[in-house]
């Protein structure tokens, strides 16, 4: 356990160097604070367009961060060539990859709350009301970040950073759209495409099980019980990837 969290502190050390998430993270507070001035030019609730942008900035860089620094978790490590002298020490390839995905955990954790931070501070400056909803919404993205990482992590462990940010992004896709699928599956005729459908359908996360921005926006909050099962069912699909991560990085040579 030692060695995983001295591995995860090293890679949320590496991360906070990297540049690219202090752009990121500019980024999101910018989209943030054009949501106050996209509020003032339309006639629309003003409280809303701020609220629903802020949530949408959040997740749309978090997203990026868990993609794009993810898939250069493992792959960055083997181009380098450090693999081998991380692999020389007392160090498994099992907790090499849960080191990996912790750091990148606390990097999210820590971009998300400051991302919030600014968030709550816009909804202050502008008088909107902060509702349960919105925290419900947060911790649901934020789940949905650990379980794209995984994916980002997975794809990382047996293919190239350019095919695995092009895998984790269509699952990301696909992810938001497995209801429509569920349809096309059910009213197509063909078997072949019934069978694919229906297969993505099972194999892919249900990413839109996670995904009630719509609905903090509007003040509405859900169940309890939704929230706790959404977040199960993310958790438990991110725990097998890593499992499998970890299986797939135990049978690779070097």
């Amino acid at each position: 356990m030692r060695q995983v969290v001295v591995i995860a502190l090293n890679t949320f050390r590496e991360n906070l160097r990297d540049k690219i998430l202090y752009n990121l993270l500019f980024f999101a507070l910018l989209l943030i604070g054009f949501s106050v001035l996209l509020a003032d030019l339309t006639i629309m609730e003003h409280q809303k367009i701020v609220t629903d942008m802020g949530l949408a900035a959040i997740n749309l860089v978090g997203v990026i961060i868990a993609i794009f620094v993810g898939i250069g978790l493992v792959s960055k490590e083997i181009e380098r060539r450090t693999v081998y002298t991380i692999m020389a020490r007392p160090i498994s390839r099992t907790q090499f990859i849960l080191g990996k995905y912790l750091g990148l955990m606390f990097t999210l954790l820590v971009n998300v709350l400051i991302m919030l931070a600014v968030y709550l501070a816009t909804l202050a400056v502008y008088r909107a009301p902060v509702h349960w909803a919105l925290l419900q919404a947060i911790e649901l993205i934020f789940v949905e970040l650990l379980l794209v990482t995984a994916l980002a992590l997975f794809f990382s462990t047996f293919s190239t950073s350019t095919l695995s940010a092009i895998m984790t992004l269509g699952f990301y896709v696909i992810g938001h759209l497995t209801t429509d699928l569920k349809g096309i599956a059910q009213k197509n005729h063909s078997e072949a495409v019934q069978a694919v459908m229906t297969g993505l359908y099972y194999l892919c996360p249900n990413l839109e099980m996670l995904n009630m921005k719509g609905q903090a926006a509007m003040g509405t909050s859900v169940a309890l019980s939704y929230q706790a099962w959404a977040s199960a069912y993310g958790l438990l699909y991110a725990a097998l990837l890593i499992s499998a991560a970890c299986a797939v990085f135990q049978r690779r040579d070097f």
